[in-house]
C-alpha cells in the first residue's frame, strides 16, 4: 500500500513545499492546498453550484508561524477566546492547563492544526451571507437550523464524500468543538494523522518557544489524546 501521508515538516506546518495557489499567482494568492485536495475541492465546489450553493473557502492552508501568531495572541488575551456558548473567556482568571484547554477547544496548538497539511479547509455559502448581510462568524448555529450556512451544511453532509471530502469534527467528542464548516480530504489527511510525528511536535514547540511552552510539553501526550488524534 502507498504511503500518501506528508512529511513530518509538512505535517507541523514547517514547508509550504506541498502547497499550490488556489486561484492565481502565488504571490497574490490568498488561498493554498495540496495539489489533490485542490482538483477534488474544485469539483466539489462546481456540484455544489449546480446545486444553487456556493461553496467558498473561509481559511485553507496555514503555516507554523501563523498558527502560533493566533496562539500566543490568544494566550495573552489579545485575541478572543470563547467559551461552548460563543461568550468570551477571562484567558487570565484561568491556570495555565486550563488556559491550553480553553484555547485548544476551538485553535490548534502550532504545528497540530490540519491546515498546515492543505488537505482541511473551511467553507461557507458566500452569496447568501452577502444577501442576507450577514457578518460570518464560524460559530454552529450559522450551520443549522436557520443559519445562512445550513443549506450547505446539509449538502455537505450528503454529498462531500463524493468527492473524497469527510468533516472530522461533525461530532463533539470533548476534545475539539463541533465544526461543521471544516472538510477534510481524506487520502492524504487520514495517513497523515495515522503517521502523526508527535515527539518532532515537542520539539518544534520548544524551539519555537509558543506562549505556554512548559505546561503544553508537560502534557502533550493527553492533549495529543484529546485534540490531535481524535476525530469523527
Amino acid at each position: 500500500m502507498i504511503n500518501t501521508s506528508l512529511s513530518p515538516e509538512a505535517t507541523l506546518g514547517l514547508t509550504h513545499a506541498h502547497v499550490v495557489p488556489v486561484f492565481g499567482d502565488k504571490d497574490k494568492a490568498s488561498h493554498f492546498l495540496h495539489p489533490q485536495a485542490l482538483q477534488a475541492f474544485l469539483a466539489l465546489q462546481s456540484a455544489a453550484k449546480a446545486d444553487g450553493i456556493d461553496c467558498q473557502l473561509v481559511s485553507s492552508f496555514r503555516d507554523f508561524s501563523r498558527q502560533q501568531g493566533i496562539w500566543d495572541r490568544k494566550w495573552s488575551g489579545e485575541l478572543a477566546v470563547l467559551d461552548d456558548d460563543q461568550y468570551h473567556i477571562d484567558i487570565h482568571a484561568l491556570d495555565k492547563l486550563a488556559r491550553v484547554h480553553a484555547i485548544m477547544r476551538w485553535s490548534a496548538l502550532p504545528g497540530a492544526s490540519r491546515h498546515h497539511w492543505g488537505t482541511d479547509i473551511d467553507v461557507y455559502d458566500k452569496q447568501r451571507v452577502i444577501q442576507q448581510q450577514h457578518r460570518l462568524a464560524l460559530v454552529q448555529s450559522e450551520y443549522e437550523g436557520n443559519g445562512v450556512c445550513a443549506e450547505l451544511a446539509q449538502w455537505l453532509a450528503q454529498r462531500a464524500h463524493e468527492f473524497d471530502f469527510y468533516l472530522p469534527y461533525a461530532v463533539d467528542q470533548g476534545g475539539i468543538g463541533c465544526e461543521p464548516w471544516h472538510l477534510s480530504y481524506a487520502p492524504i489527511a487520514k495517513p497523515t494523522l495515522m503517521h502523526y510525528p508527535l515527539e518532532y511536535l515537542s520539539a518544534m514547540l520548544i524551539k519555537h518557544q509558543i506562549c505556554g511552552v512548559h505546561t503544553v510539553i508537560t502534557h502533550l501526550e493527553s492533549l495529543y489524546l484529546r485534540y490531535i488524534a481524535i476525530e469523527s
